[in-house]
């Protein structure tokens, strides 16, 4: 049917040597007396805005707690958590960046750890701060936190973490005969990313007692935000074991009669499978693995910032106010301890900006350089993470040289070009990829410039992993087009190419099937004259397919498809094809390997 409009990576090396850490520590148990300061009464109540309402922004420890950067981890790997740290960079962060939006402070694991990661529990089977590590213990860190007008963050393990299992006898706090024993399974099976925890069985009412009393001992030291980690089906464990959504429910029901307002985020590389379940119980989730390398800087290129720009796309329909997609840290702010380029870190943080993600950095605040102070700071680009607009989207296919972008509610869109590649190129963004045509203004967001009217299009010469932000408005009119359906009797399908039904697609159908050679050929695709047409493809893939799309009888090029994050959603890119004037064919060929399936077509009606 025509119709004519006018409109699995490997986990890094600290994750093992974490297991280990966590795994290998022997239990010790607090008598009360040395939890006294803990024991403080709740919070008083206060109003407070709804939780995540945007993207989070501040300051993580786990980046420079995992380097080997000269002098951050000197008593050992990890040794970086203490208090004096996290009260300098909470003053730094007060003083440098407050004023943009950072206002979280998180502690990441180790809080609970002697610098040889034995663990420490109180009486009732909680984490109780190391002595050595947090000498005033954890409330007086939350209440330097506030004093600054800042939030506090803190972090655990999914589970009854071993070291507190005490023989099943260690009693529940708040919960009449209830002890360890009864929260977890009999046979003891481990959970989360490290099998460093029993795994919680909710069948037992005292399962949900343990949650809520470690809710409420966060609640009562004044913490704001609580990173649950290890949670699968993620962490790259699936199975029932390793399934703690029943985790992730008990602890948002648990904070909400804490008496205070927390933030809960899990990490990491969270199963999109359970989205809807993340959405549901938490505030965010870690769509990949840690972003860190655990080596001589903070991170690198490789490994693994340069992974986001395959996974992000699966998940962009997933966030909104209340639970965002969280990219991990955004290690920008000092170019030498960070062990990126210039390039690489504009890039960085222009896709966490434009992915709505959190925007924690990981970097020492007490030594950030001019460049990355100038990143951290653009509250142009700040706006693009933290204004109601839609997550972006790639709008050409996930190659070396891509565009993202995402309409605004004023009408206009937020416009991103990358050169992944190891060598300069340049990117073009084409108004028809957005549905417009004509003139439009553009502002560099980055260089604080307007650049004045483009007709038609912007081409940018970019640097080596380099990237360019844009708001672009358009003064031009609507891109008339036709629609070609996948499914046209008219068109030719080959191999095991075949019509499915496909609620999310135009007229209820796709062609799918495309694999092993299958192929379909859109017929009598007609245009006014020759030229390069931006033509618009819908489709549906559950992860990120290639596929070769040619124009007639001409040379096909292979082209990643990114996810559209399962097999019930559509989206688009574009592709530039040459049409001659009059009747084409244009075909998608899986090759020998699996193609995406195929919706419809929209072809610019001219150029």
């Amino acid at each position: 049917m025509r119709s004519s409009s006018y409109s699995v990576l490997p986990t890094r090396a600290l994750r093992a040597m974490v297991v280990l850490a966590l795994t290998a520590g022997i239990a010790t148990t607090v008598p009360a007396a040395h939890a006294g300061p803990q024991a403080a009464g709740p919070a008083p109540a206060k109003a407070a805005p709804a939780v995540a309402a945007k993207p989070y922004m501040g300051w993580s420890s786990w980046s420079m707690q995992s380097s080997k950067y000269p002098g951050l981890n000197p008593d050992g790997d990890y040794s970086y958590l203490t208090e004096a740290n996290v009260l300098k960079q909470t003053d730094a962060l007060a003083a440098k960046l407050k004023k943009y939006g950072y206002d979280h402070v998180n502690i990441d694991a180790g809080w609970w750890m002697d610098k040889s990661w034995k663990t420490g529990f109180d009486q009732y089977g909680r984490q109780t701060p190391d002595p050595v590590r947090f000498p005033h213990g954890m409330k007086s860190v939350a209440d330097h936190i506030h004093s600054k007008g800042l939030k506090a963050g803190i972090y655990l393990p999914v589970g009854l973490e071993k070291g507190a299992y005490g023989d099943g006898k260690v009693p529940v706090w708040n919960a009449p005969g209830c002890t360890t024993a009864d929260i977890v399974y009999p046979d003891l099976r481990t959970t989360n990313g490290w099998d460093n925890a029993y795994k919680l069985d909710f069948a037992d009412a005292c399962a949900q007692k343990y949650i809520d009393s470690q809710a409420k001992q966060f609640a009562d030291w004044g913490y704001d935000f609580l990173k649950l980690d290890g949670v699968g089906p993620g962490s790259f464990k699936s199975g029932d074991n390793y399934d703690n959504v029943p985790d992730v429910a008990a602890w948002q029901k648990a904070i909400a009669t804490a008496g205070r307002p927390i933030h809960l985020e899990l990490s990491w590389s969270l199963d999109i499978g359970h989205a809807a379940d993340w959405k549901k119980y938490s505030n965010g989730w870690r769509i990949d693995t840690d972003v860190e390398c655990y080596c001589n800087t903070l991170v690198t290129w490789e490994n693994s910032v340069n992974d986001r720009w395959d996974d992000a796309p699966a998940w962009s329909r997933k966030a909104g106010p209340g639970g965002w997609n969280d990219l991990d840290a955004i290690d920008v702010g000092n170019g030498e301890m960070d062990g990126l380029t210039k390039a690489e870190r504009q890039s960085y943080m222009t896709l966490w900006a434009i992915n709505k993600s959190p925007l924690f950095t990981g970097d020492d605040l007490t030594r950030l350089d001019s460049y990355g102070v100038s990143l951290l700071t653009n509250k142009e680009v700040i706006a693009v993470d933290q204004n109601d607009s839609p997550v972006a989207r790639p709008v050409t296919p996930v190659g070396d040289q891509q565009v993202w972008g995402t309409k605004n509610p004023d009408g206009s869109y937020t416009v991103a070009l990358f050169n992944l590649g190891d060598a300069p190129a340049s990117v073009t963004a084409d108004w028809a990829s957005f549905g417009f045509t004509g003139n439009a203004s553009v502002r560099d967001l980055w260089n604080k410039a307007n650049l004045g009217t483009h007709k038609n299009r912007i081409t940018e010469a970019l640097p080596a992993h380099g990237s360019r932000l844009f708001t672009v408005k358009p003064a031009g009119g609507t891109l008339a087009t036709t629609a070609y359906e996948a499914e046209d009797t008219a068109n030719t399908l080959t191999g095991n190419a075949s019509v499915a039904g496909c609620d999310a697609c135009s007229g209820g159908k796709k062609v799918g099937n495309l694999y092993t050679g299958g192929k379909l050929r859109i017929n009598d695709v007609t245009v006014k004259k020759d030229g390069i047409y931006t033509v618009k493809v819908a489709y549906v893939s559950g992860d990120p397919r290639s596929v070769t799309v040619l124009s007639n009888s001409g040379n096909g090029t292979s082209l990643k498809f990114p996810s559209t994050g399962d097999w019930g959603t559509a989206e688009t890119v574009s592709v530039q094809l040459a049409l001659k004037a009059g009747s084409n064919s244009i075909t998608f060929d899986s090759g020998s390997g699996y193609a995406p399936d195929i919706d419809r077509i929209v072809v610019p009606q001219t150029v």
